[in-house]
């Protein structure tokens, strides 16, 4: 008799655990301060064998020589198992004509760690995301910080916004800048106005986005997504502070590697 009382009790903590094992993402009426983020590697630990990439960073600005050796399309990426020097990695690009046994150029990569392709069921251990993605022989669209710089100062003609409809989910600008600890490397979701595009720096596209919720509060956010400046955007990327890229941009927050919602 004692065991059948203990039985309602144990299933209760079963159901618990099972409730709470998956990961969570801070939206704008968050219920977790300790969230992992899908970006991230949820056992905060990294994964020591992992040999699949150059480096277990970011890829410097150098051109790198790369031979296709898989390709899986999405409707608007290309997850591209690429060799260079002899070593295998995966990048993912804008979706292109990309052919096997081809060799391609590219500048820089944002790392991502356990990076989640819900299309394919699958989980890359380490994937770079890259912009200037291009056959050998074919000239580089990136262009200098210096000019990237230049070309900003007429994006002072864009026209605050008043306010933003945020998407479900979305944190207003205003109070993420508020509370920055809350937020630090949490997966964040934003919807505003691309006040500034500098585009392929690095090997990602540099945004200060608005949404109307402070005066004069911008976040400053870098992707591999095409935007317009003017446009209003909705994106997810991960909250970083006191983030030094080297060469002079320095932030003390950012959104790193944000994807369309």
């Amino acid at each position: 008799m004692q065991s059948l009382k203990i039985l309602p009790f144990l299933l209760l903590l079963a159901t618990v655990f099972s409730c709470n094992s998956g990961p969570e993402e801070i939206q704008a009426d968050p219920s977790s301060e300790t969230a992992p983020s899908l970006f991230q590697d949820p056992s905060g630990a990294g994964s020591p064998n992992v040999n699949t990439s150059p480096s277990q960073q970011d890829l410097d600005a150098t051109e790198h020589k790369v031979v296709v050796d898989e390709k899986l399309d999405t409707d608007k990426y290309s997850y591209l198992r690429v060799k260079e020097n002899g070593q295998e990695f995966w990048v993912a690009v804008l979706k292109q004509d990309v052919k096997i046994g081809d060799t391609y150029l590219f500048r820089g990569g944002l790392m991502k760690k356990n990076f989640q392709s819900k299309e394919y069921n699958r989980v890359f251990e380490t994937l770079y995301l890259v912009s200037d993605f291009r056959p050998a022989g074919a000239a580089a669209s990136a262009v200098t910080p210096a000019e990237a710089h230049a070309n900003a100062k007429d994006n002072s003609t864009v026209e605050p916004p008043k306010s933003a409809i945020l998407a479900p989910g979305a944190v207003k600008i205003a109070d993420l800048v508020a509370n920055l600890a809350k937020y630090d490397g949490k997966t964040v979701k934003v919807t505003g106005k691309v006040m500034k595009l500098n585009p392929m720096i690095m090997g990602r596209n540099w945004l200060h986005l608005q949404d109307g919720s402070g005066k004069g509060v911008d976040l400053t956010v870098t992707t591999v997504e095409q935007v317009t400046l003017g446009s209003t955007v909705t994106l997810e990327g991960v909250l970083a502070l006191k983030k030094d890229f080297g060469a002079g941009y320095k932030y003390d927050y950012i959104l790193e590697g944000a994807v369309s919602k």
